[in-house]
């Protein structure tokens, strides 16, 4: 058993049981990078860097960096808050084992928070280290307004929660020559977040198009956003000037009413001397931008031992290179696992007596903060020094696990109380109350951004996170098992994100499928809006 404490007033506390393997060293379960066997490793302390070693019976032994800093490591461990529920109506039977059952088998800890739907292998560009390999196979998978409406209308059929939202991605999905009805369908259906993973090239392009997709429901553009000048472009994207057709997008999006995410793909030795640059533009835009995903990229292809460990860039090598060039966040005080927010999640559904999803992922997918921006003057502090975070979701964890604490009036003035006790006026920014910072959660978790910036409250919380999506060499089926982004495919099912790009790749399988039932189109037989 491990149990860490945490002093929060005069009580002695602890955090939840884990029921992974915590601490270092650890064995794992992974797969070979060759044969993609299921083969067992360690994730241990080398030389002050956290490694996974594994060995194929077949194919020798194979090893990557995990994090250079373990300190940090054993934080996103430790504050991981993963009591999920999985599935109660699984789509698929557990026979093989993860993650061969993929589809999701009741093996799977964690519900969706959000869910992929690829609209079309088609883009307007030919990016290197495009994941989904857009615009190489040679056909089209796009499935039909038809077909995205039937996927559409399973997932809110997802027990125990149905996923609140859901992002069109592809290939690039404005391609889709029905984007806007697909956008006003999930809206129809009841889907709370909608947005899209796009390039932006058509939003900056086509004012009309990108009002039309607002009006129809879209919520956000999780816009690719590789730097701030157009060398990162060049070179991942093969694209001149399309720096400024990303400001060209917000712009539009800006005028439009659609909130932005901005995106890189990190690149070490490409762009990620300009992670600090990419904050300071969120900043700057903060009337339009929610916040940053910061994405590693994925090392798709085979890499020999040196080449591997000149190309590896981890989210814990991200946080620092913010704190060096930014000077606004540390990593080590204010970066911590997205599921440390589960307790929230708990306390909502408490309050309304309604199933609500919790981020409930590995603490290795992905790690983040916030900044508390004051909107016209882009002064910003990390939420770490308005309020005590770790206090704050310990107390709200015990008090949702008291066997007394049911759904009633008092549930809202009990939390409310907590919010208040771990309240830092002395370190907030002039005229920041507990009431704006209750306010500006309550904007973030409820999709209420655009409307939230029409009001004449002055202050918005600008996301700041990393995520970092697994390839065969950092594969770890104890992350794999906790995943909480899915994709839904036109077979049905839904897959893990890590399993359907990545590991077994379902993605070439279900698109193959797909295609042979009759869907195959050449590209030359498809227009481009």
């Amino acid at each position: 058993m491990n149990l860490f404490h945490f002093r929060s007033g005069h009580s002695k506390k602890t955090l939840p049981k884990q029921d992974k393997p915590m601490g270092l060293p650890k064995a794992i379960q992974s797969l070979c990078p060759e044969c993609r066997r299921v083969v067992h490793g360690k994730i241990l302390e080398e030389e002050g860097r956290v490694v996974m070693r594994k060995k194929c019976p077949e194919h020798g032994e194979f090893w990557d960096l995990i994090s250079p800093d373990p300190q940090l490591y054993l934080k996103a461990e430790k504050w991981a808050f993963t009591e999920g529920r999985g599935l109660e109506n699984p789509m698929t039977e557990v026979k093989k084992g993860c993650p061969g059952d993929c589809g999701i088998c009741g093996d799977h800890l964690s519900h969706a928070a959000l869910v992929n739907v690829d609209l079309t292998n088609r883009c307007n560009l030919r990016c290197p280290i495009c994941f989904a390999n857009s615009n190489v196979q040679g056909y089209v998978a796009e499935p039909s307004f038809e077909e995205v409406s039937e996927i559409l209308e399973s997932l809110t059929r997802i027990r125990p929660v149905p996923p609140p939202a859901v992002q069109f991605a592809g290939g690039e999905p404005t391609l889709h020559p029905r984007f806007v009805d697909i956008v006003a369908k999930a809206n129809q259906v009841g889907i709370e977040f909608i947005q899209v993973a796009t390039n932006g090239i058509r939003f900056a392009h086509d004012p009309d198009f990108t009002r039309a997709a607002k009006e129809a429901g879209l919520h956000t553009a999780y816009l690719q956003f590789d730097g701030v000048t157009d060398e990162p472009y060049e070179k991942s994207r093969g694209v001149r000037n399309l720096f400024d057709v990303k400001r060209k997008a917000i712009d539009v999006c800006r005028e439009a009413g659609i909130a932005v995410i901005l995106v890189p793909t990190v690149v070490r030795g490409l762009n990620d001397h300009q992670v600090g640059g990419i904050v300071r533009f969120a900043l700057e835009n903060a009337d339009v931008v929610d916040g940053i995903s910061f994405q590693p990229v994925a090392l798709t292809g085979r890499c020999s031992r040196d080449a591997l460990e000149a190309a590896r860039y981890t989210i814990y090598d991200l946080a620092h290179d913010v704190e060096r060039q930014s000077g606004l966040l540390e990593a080590r005080r204010d970066w911590y696992p997205l599921s440390i927010t589960a307790p929230i999640s708990r306390l909502l559904e408490r309050i309304t007596g309604k199933p609500t999803m919790a981020i409930t992922c590995h603490g290795g997918c992905g790690m983040g903060t916030y900044l508390v921006v004051k909107r016209d003057t882009g002064e910003a502090v990390p939420i770490t020094r308005v309020i005590d975070v770790e206090g704050l979701f310990l107390d709200l964890h015990h008090l949702l696990e008291r066997p007394d604490f049911g759904i009633s009036s008092l549930t809202g003035l009990q939390a409310h109380r907590i919010f208040k006790k771990h309240f830092r006026p002395e370190e907030a920014p002039e005229g920041f109350e507990l009431k704006d910072l209750l306010e500006v959660i309550a904007a973030v978790t409820e999709a209420e951004s655009p409307e939230w910036r029409a009001t004449k409250n002055p202050w918005w919380l600008l996301m700041v996170m990393g995520m970092h999506f697994q390839d065969l060499y950092n594969f770890d089926l104890s992350r794999v098992r906790r995943c909480c982004i899915h994709y839904a495919a036109p077979d049905g099912k839904i897959y893990p994100f890590c399993t359907y790009n990545s590991g077994p790749v379902y993605r070439g399988a279900v698109e193959d499928a797909y295609v042979r039932g009759g869907a195959r189109r050449t590209l030359e037989t498809v227009s481009t809006p």
